[in-house]
Parts: structure tokens; sequence; C-alpha cells
């Protein structure tokens, strides 16, 4: 009885909302009319063998999920551990590096999207103040540049989210191993691999799933930046799945390449989750 609210509020909210979008689609409907025409898996058929536009953004955000739960978690793993160190000004150092967390994505596109101006941006004038102007690409009109200078403005905000996880991770490392394998005379490289590291075990799941599910559902950034362009290159799924539902209004497909998305989001993490269960069981 006491779950009951909040169950309430979250089925209104989540459970059907997820459960309409996949009975949406199997049908046709522009969002207008009140009839939805049911089709069956024509819209499935559609996004898998008629739109390039479809397998373009699944490579896409491929790329995108295998960057994310490497650079964000390694670069995180390396701040949290030298601000874990007795440093002066610790604390501000901290709140500084997980800043960008707070801000709204759109705001971080718009401020990036400054930054990569290829008259007036920040790194434009960095370069030509270097003596190094003909180095400088189109960093978001350049379909071969223009999605990973999107990732590192996702690696800028997102990095401090990994630092913070990995922070209260080794805040559960038994001091008295590192004290006793310090003793024994283990430098500190010996000390992460066999006493830190494998205490941030638990941790290090925690932040692989959400980078893996925060990665395959990336939109906010990729849409202020670029939209999806230049030329689809940096066109992503969830964006995709916008696109085709609030600009060509073809909810039928755009809930058909969500539910695409879902798939590929639990076949990914259930069973990296159950792995780890599993591993740490037998480790105990």
């Amino acid at each position: 009885m006491l779950l009951a609210p909040a169950l309430a509020i979250y089925t209104l909210f989540a459970i059907w909302p997820l459960i309409d979008v996949f009975i949406l689609s199997f049908q046709d409907w522009n969002g207008i009319n009140e009839n939805r025409e049911w089709v069956g898996l024509r819209n499935y058929y559609h996004i898998l063998y008629n739109d390039p536009v479809f397998w373009v953004a699944f490579r896409n955000t491929v790329i995108w999920t295998i960057m994310s739960v490497i650079f964000p978690p390694v670069l995180g793993l390396f701040l949290a551990l030298g601000l874990n160190q007795n440093l002066i000004g610790r604390a501000p150092l901290r709140a500084i590096y997980y800043l960008p967390v707070i801000i709204a994505p759109i705001a971080v596109a718009t401020m990036w999207r400054w930054m990569y101006d290829p008259f007036f941006g920040l790194f434009t004038q960095l370069l030509t103040n270097a003596g190094l102007a003909q180095l400088i690409p189109d960093w978001l009109g350049d379909k071969d540049v223009a999605l990973y200078s999107i990732f590192v403005a996702y690696v800028w905000q997102s990095v401090g989210f990994s630092m913070v996880l990995f922070l209260a991770g080794l805040q559960s490392v038994d001091r008295s191993l590192i004290d006793a394998a310090r003793i024994d005379g283990a430098n500190r490289r010996k000390i992460f691999e066999h006493v830190t590291l494998p205490a941030l075990r638990p941790t290090i799941t925690i932040v692989l799933v959400l980078s893996t599910i925060s990665s395959l559902k990336a939109f906010d950034i990729v849409y202020g930046m670029t939209g999806g362009g230049p030329a689809q290159s940096t066109q992503m799924l969830a964006l995709w799945a916008f696109t085709q539902s609030m600009e060509i209004f073809n909810y039928g497909r755009g809930s058909a390449v969500s539910v695409v998305l879902l798939t590929i989001t639990l076949a990914i993490v259930v069973p990296y989750m159950s792995w780890s269960q599993r591993r740490e069981e037998d480790a105990q």
C-alpha cells in the first residue's frame, strides 16, 4: 500500500508509454487522426530494408556506444584516483569537474557549437594563433569529423558523472589492505592492480551499464549541435526515432525505431549484468 502511489505514477508515465510505443510500432499514425491503422510488421520491414538512414544511425550509435564505454569511464577513473589524494583544494576541484554534468545538454551543445565555429570559434582561434590554420577542419560541417567533434563535447559533459561514481567506490576500498600491501613492498601500480581495482568491480559494472544506456539514447547534444547532419553523418537511432515521429509525422516508424533501440539496449545490458553478478558470486 505504501508503494501504491509511486507505482501508479511510474505506471502512468513510464510503463504505459512504453507499452503504447510498442503497440504503435505495429500501426500507421500521423499523430493527428484519431484512428490508427494496423499494419503489422510493415514499419519494421521498412526501417530494416528500405530506410538507408536507419543503418547510418545504427552504425553511428554503435561507434558512439563503443567510445562511450571507453573514454568517459577511463578518464573518470583517472580523475577519481587523482582527486582521492590529499590535495589542496580537492573539494573545489571535484565540484569543477562535476559541474558540466548538471548543465543542460542543449546548453552544452550551444556552447560547444560556438567553440567549433569555423571562423570565430575558440579552437579556430587557438590553432590560428599557433600557426596551424591549415589544420583547421570544419568541425561540424565535415561528415568525417562531425561525429567525433560532438563526442568530445559529450565526454566533457559526462566524465564528471563517472568520476563521482568512482570516487564513491574508492571510499569502500579497505585501507588496511592498502597499508598491508605497502608494508609488503608493493608500489602504486601493484596496489592499484591487486587491491584497488578488484574492490572497484561493482562500481565498474554500474559505470559501464549507465554509460551504455546513456550512449544508446544519445539525443540532446547531437540534436543541438548538428541535428543529425551533415548528410546524416551524425544521425543516431534516438534522434532518427524523434525525426520520424515529430518531423516526418510517421509515429509508427518512429516507434519501431524506438523498439529496436530498446531491444539493443536490453540485449547488451541484461547479459552483461547477469555475467557480472555471476562473477561477483563466484568471487565470494
